[in-house]
C-alpha cells in the first residue's frame, strides 16, 4: 500500500511483520548486537506488558509494525541528528530505546510514572545500554541541557508539549513528533513562528498518521 503526502512522495506502508523486519534491515543495516537488542527489547516488552498496560494489547501481534518499525522510523527520518536524544514521555521505551539501540546516540528517557521507570531501567541493565539514562521525573522539574533531537511519541498536545520542551533545544535541534491522524490540524493550531519550523511527513506504519519534523531553537516570544 502506498500513501501521497507533500509533493506527490510515495510513501510504501509497512503492513506485516515481516515487512516491518524487512524494512529496518534495508533502512539500518542493524549488526547481529542491534538485532539482538530489539528482538529482546520486544520479548520484555510483551513479558512487561502482562505485569503493567505499557501498550494497548490489540497492538502485541503487530508489535514490530505498530511500535518497533513506528519508533526506527524516526531515527530514519532524523539520521542528520547528533547530540542527545531526549525522549519525551518514553513510556515504555517508545521510541526512545529503539532509537537508543539504533542510533546509538546519548539518549535520555523522560518518564514521571515509577513502574514505567523500574521496566526502562531494567531494560537498559539487561540491554547493556551504557548510553541510556533514565529521568525519573516531570519534564518541568527536569534540569535544563541541549538536546540534540527532542522526539514525543504520545506526550502532550502539540502547544503544550513545545512549550514545557523549548527550553531543551538550540538553533540545531531537531523535533520528531508523530501526532497521528491530527498532525497537520494541531500544526495549524501554532503561531506562524512556531508553524514556520516544521514540515509533515508521512508515517511508513498508518496510511493515515504523520510526523511533524521540525529544527531549531524555540523561544518564549514565538507562541502564539
Amino acid at each position: 500500500q502506498l500513501s501521497k503526502i507533500g509533493a506527490g512522495l510515495m510513501v510504501a506502508i509497512l503492513k506485516t511483520e515481516a515487512e516491518a523486519r524487512a524494512w529496518i534491515a534495508r533502512t539500518f543495516a542493524p549488526a547481529p548486537a542491534q538485532w539482538e537488542r530489539l528482538e529482546r527489547f520486544a520479548a520484555m516488552l510483551v513479558a512487561e506488558n502482562g505485569r503493567q498496560n505499557l501498550v494497548a494489547a490489540s497492538t502485541i501481534p503487530h508489535l514490530w509494525v505498530r511500535h518497533i518499525a513506528d519508533s526506527a522510523q524516526l531515527v530514519a527520518v532524523g539520521q542528520e541528528g547528533e547530540g542527545l536524544w531526549m525522549d519525551l514521555g518514553s513510556g515504555p521505551g517508545l521510541p526512545g530505546v529503539v532509537a537508543a539501540i539504533l542510533s546509538e546516540r546519548p539518549t535520555l528517557l523522560v518518564e514521571a510514572r515509577k513502574r514505567r521507570c523500574e521496566f526502562l531501567r531494567d531494560v537498559v541493565a539487561e540491554l547493556g545500554l551504557g548510553h541510556v539514562e533514565v529521568a525519573e521525573a516531570p519534564l518541568e522539574r527536569l534540569e535544563t541541557r541541549a538536546a540534540g533531537t527532542i522526539s514525543a511519541r504520545a506526550f502532550a498536545p502539540l502547544d503544550r508539549l513545545i512549550a514545557l520542551s523549548a527550553r531543551f533545544s538550540t538553533e540545531s535541534t531537531q523535533w520528531l513528533l508523530p501526532k497521528g491522524r491530527n498532525a497537520v490540524k494541531e500544526l495549524a493550531s501554532l503561531s506562524p513562528a512556531w508553524q514556520k519550523m516544521f514540515h509533515v511527513e508521512q508515517s511508513h506504519t498508518d496510511a493515515e498518521s504523520q510526523i511533524l519534523v521540525g529544527r531549531g531553537r524555540i523561544v518564549a516570544k514565538q507562541r502564539g
